[in-house]
């Protein structure tokens, strides 16, 4: 690793402070990149996204992928985690903190979209991000790439059942335009174009070369995308912090705690490590996008439910990466 790889939390810390401050001091700047989206998805932030994902998509060896489904278990572990655990933990958690340990400090209509928010975080597991930490983290490409696909397919069909019974609606209006064109630019579009780029170069030191080119280009989309949406929000983070380290505590305690439940539930599968990372870090990352979007359609810009789901934004980097640093210090956990 890089000097700048390896103090990669440093920068992402700092880009959350760049971001805050830009959005304070050139507000028309990030008004004007937050209206470029289509289905509520920000064109801008996709393509930073995009240039994340790419190099990952590169490294995918098709061969491998077709011997997923020799190991099942990781994928199994991963399913489990997302839709029976996470959620309902996620709304537990909810319901503890802001209707009865927070409850002197938050008034109830605040408190039920502050839940409403991170619910709406606990049923949209991550997508993109989670080629990052996989990479990161070492672990295996291809079937990172199968675990993300399963899950985006069970949550066409998953997200809205279980997010309106766990808001107590029964006609809850999710994006689904946003849910589609975000499967597409995050997964499906890097993935034809890493596999075109694969064939073209014909693997070897050529391939070798040109991913190790493309290696900063990911750093940067990541803490390019950090300043962006951190600028969205600088208003609002900055006029209600007391809010927003209430709404983190439940959060952060969530992601620590599902990670710890997929890390034992792979080590008692007895999951080798390059299944096991993904695995462990797909349940802990949230589908932010999604759930921002949904948030916003739901109960507007300016709710409790939409602030929630931008301090999942905030959270999830530092407390991804540190995820990140205990998966690769207990490598040797796992086969």
């Amino acid at each position: 690793m890089g000097i700048f790889e390896r103090w990669l939390s440093l920068w992402v810390g700092l880009g959350i402070v760049a971001g805050v401050a830009l959005g304070m001091i050139v507000p028309g700047f990030f008004a004007t990149v937050a209206a470029l989206e289509v289905a509520h998805v920000n064109l801008v932030v996709a393509v930073l996204i995009w240039i994340m994902i790419y190099p990952m998509m590169i490294q995918i060896d098709f061969a491998a992928v077709r011997d997923v489904g020799r190991r099942p278990q990781g994928l199994v572990l991963t399913l489990v985690i997302n839709w029976l655990v996470k959620p309902f933990t996620m709304a537990a958690l909810g319901v503890l903190f802001f209707q009865h340990l927070f409850a002197p400090w938050v008034d109830p209509q605040s408190a039920s979209e502050y839940i409403a928010g991170m619910i709406l975080l606990g049923v949209a597991p991550c997508t993109a991000m989670v080629f990052v930490w996989s990479q990161m983290t070492k672990g295996d490409a291809a079937y990172t790439l199968v675990q993300v696909s399963v899950n985006d397919l069970v949550m066409v069909f998953a997200f809205a059942p279980i997010a309106g019974f766990l808001l107590g609606v029964t006609d809850i209006a999710v994006p689904w335009e946003t849910l589609l064109l975000s499967t597409a630019l995050y997964v499906v579009l890097p993935l034809v174009a890493g596999v075109l780029t694969r064939q073209a170069l014909g693997g070897g030191t050529a391939l070798a070369h040109f991913v190790a080119a493309l290696k900063p280009w990911s750093i940067i989309g990541l803490l390019a995308t950090v300043v962006l949406l951190f600028g969205f929000q600088a208003e609002t983070i900055v006029a209600q912090p007391f809010v927003i380290a209430l709404i983190a505590v439940p959060l952060v305690l969530q992601t620590y705690g599902i990670y710890a439940l997929g890390f034992f539930a792979a080590r008692m599968m007895k999951l080798p490590y390059g299944i096991a990372a993904p695995a462990c870090l797909i349940g802990t990352s949230n589908f932010f996008e999604l759930a921002v979007a949904v948030a916003i359609s739901l109960f507007g810009l300016h709710s409790g439910a939409a602030l929630a789901t931008v301090v999942g934004v905030l959270v999830e980097v530092p407390v991804m990466l540190s995820l990140v640093a205990i998966t690769k210090r207990r490598a040797y956990m796992f086969p």
